[in-house]
This record gives C-alpha cells, structure tokens and sequence, in this order.
C-alpha cells in the first residue's frame, strides 16, 4: 500500500500511560485523551517513550493500543508505539496495533544490541512489509546511542509504506530533508524547542511532551506556522524555552507526570527504575509552570 500523505500535521501528543496500584488506569487514560482532542491536538501516539512502554509486558502494551483506538474513535489518528530491539517483537506487536485499528505505528531505533546501518534498513524494511499502515521510524540517538544516517532514511523512504520520520538528531535535518525530497516521506520533530525550527526547514509537525500540558497551545504554534502567521508560531516558541527545560530537567517523563499531577490529573507515579524527581528540580519545574500560567 503506497502511502498517501503525511498521517498528520501540526501537533502530536505522546501521551502519558496514568498508572496506579493495579496497573494502568483506564479511565483516567480515557479523561487523557479526551483533554487532549478538545484542546485541538491533531493526533494521538500511545505507548511511546512518554507513554513507559518499554515497562509493559506485552498484554499490557496491546490493551492499551486497543483501548486508545476503541476511545478515539477516528477522531484523531491514533500512532501506535509498537517499536522493539528485536524485530521479530517488533513485528507481532505492529501487527496487532494494525489488527485492532491503528493509523499508524511509530517504531524506534533498535536500542542495546544496536546494529549497522544495513541492519537497520532490513529491521525497519521487515516491519514495514509485514503491515499495511504507515510507518513512523523514531531516531532518538540519546536514547538508543544508534544514528539513522541520512543515506539510510532515503534508502527507506521508497518503501511504501515508510511515511516518515520522528527525528530528534536536528544536526542532520537538512541532510534528510534533501535526500528525501519528493519521495512523499514527513519529517516531524521529537524535540519540544526546536519544532518551529523544524517547520521552518519543511517538517510538518511535532510528537510533543508538552502538549500533556499545554495541547491547545502547542496545536496553535503548529498551525500558526503551518497557516502562514509565522510571526506568532515564532512567539509562541519562544515562550514555552523556560517551561520545555524544566519539563527535561529529569529524564522524560519524570517531569511531565510531576507536573499534570501539580495540575490536579492525578496521572500516578512513573514506573521504576524511573523514581520522583528531586526537590530542587520539582521547585524549578513548580515556578516554571506558574510563570507560564499554569495552575498549580
């Protein structure tokens, strides 16, 4: 199936998974993603790295994939978090996010075993092909210690169903947006304070952090530079520096659990080994949010 199109534009959030002392709270999910379509996101990704997917044992993962696609609705796309370090993983858990109605999946770098850039071009080559919806290939280099070189993404953009990118290596925008001009592939950016810069280069969007918090201004900053009225897209970025740092001052989503439970959206606690942000960083991430205007 030839891709038609990005699976979105403008704002993406990756959304929490609330937890509590039975596991995942689904009705709080569910109040998640209704705050999130009323404040105008344009699509949902569910089970990413915000989402701690790679605490779900498999069951888990799959329950909430179907539970986000039963609730949305088809009001928004929903990009399911479906990537592994071994493909075969990868690959079962792709397939049920198609079987159960996905848009699209997002897939990251394989991560710990690594691999070459060969193998990277077969692994995203195989989950491709083993599906019909898109694909959203992740390249977080922080995280996975493992770069998709450009080269690597224009080989993987003439198949059919690759539709893009979720990049966080903004060194190398350039590169791939030239090597893969015209081949109908989207560059989104995965970096909160570099999404009008990215835009500005020919993404078409951003999968946000903190769009959990602010979606209706982070959809604004997308569709303002998107609709022309660049000058306030401009603005907006500029205005949310202080807040994206504090919500990265601890490894994500640390933070950003941290502060929807300052808000009052009692989202529960990050899963271990990921632990409650220190004192000192709560208080820089507390006044950043109330000098943004948040309620606290």
């Amino acid at each position: 199936m030839r891709r038609r199109g990005p699976v979105f534009t403008g704002a993406a959030t990756a959304v929490v998974t609330p937890f509590n002392e039975n596991g995942v709270d689904f009705d709080k999910l569910e109040e998640l993603i209704e705050f999130q379509i009323k404040s105008g996101i344009d699509a949902i990704v569910i089970c990413g790295t915000t989402g701690e997917a790679s605490t779900m044992p498999d069951d888990e993962h799959k329950s909430v994939i179907r539970f986000a696609v039963e609730k949305i609705k088809n009001r928004v796309p929903v990009i399911a978090g479906t990537g592994s370090n071994d493909t075969r993983h990868a690959i079962s858990l792709s397939q049920y996010a198609e079987e159960v109605g996905s848009d699209a999946i997002l897939s990251v770098t394989p991560y710990y075993n690594k691999t070459t850039q060969k193998g990277l071009y077969s692994h995203f080559k195989a989950i491709a092909e083993s599906i019909g919806i898109p694909v959203i290939i992740y390249n977080v280099p922080s995280r996975t210690n493992l770069n998709i070189n450009p080269e690597t993404l224009e080989a993987l953009s003439q198949i059919p169903n690759i539709n893009g990118i979720k990049e966080c290596n903004f060194n190398q925008v350039c590169e791939v947006i030239n090597a893969c001009e015209g081949k109908d592939f989207t560059v989104y950016s995965g970096e909160d304070g570099l999404a009008v810069p990215m835009l500005s280069l020919g993404g078409k969007g951003v999968i946000s952090v903190m769009s959990n918090i602010i979606p209706a201004d982070t959809h604004k900053m997308m569709s303002d530079y998107l609709s022309g009225n660049i000058e306030s897209a401009r603005k907006l970025q500029l205005a949310v520096t202080s807040l994206i740092k504090a919500l990265f001052i601890e490894v994500n989503p640390i933070p950003v659990k941290a502060a929807m439970n300052l808000m009052g959206m009692n989202v529960g606690q990050c899963r271990m080994p990921l632990v409650d942000m220190s004192p000192q960083n709560f208080e820089v991430l507390r006044k950043a949010m109330i000098d943004y205007g948040l309620p606290v």
